[in-house]
């Protein structure tokens, strides 16, 4: 069953979270992962977001997610960031 990871974040320092997006983007491609969604327009409908800049990825699996995430690759990435913004990343299985 896929799953994504659902990211909401507040980039703070941009120029910063230019490399993040760079060594993210090359995990995710090494641990069979993809961009569905990447920070692209977005119109409330209802309610309102905690953060304003959304990424969903798709991966084959929840497992497939998790190790993505605690992969050296991605935990270089995930350095890079510190500082750069703040959010939440969520693991959900799709249907």
């Amino acid at each position: 069953m896929s799953a994504y990871v659902i990211v909401q974040v507040n980039v703070t320092k941009p120029e910063q979270y230019e490399e993040y997006k760079a060594l993210a983007a090359a995990a995710v491609q090494k641990h069979g992962g993809k961009y569905i969604v990447r920070g692209g327009a977005a119109t409330d409908l209802e309610g309102s977001r905690p953060y304003p800049r959304i990424v969903i990825l798709e991966f084959a699996n929840s497992g497939q997610a998790k190790m993505w995430y605690a992969s050296p690759e991605y935990q270089k990435a995930k350095k890079a960031r510190e500082g750069a913004g703040e959010g939440v990343f969520t693991v959900i299985e799709g249907v």
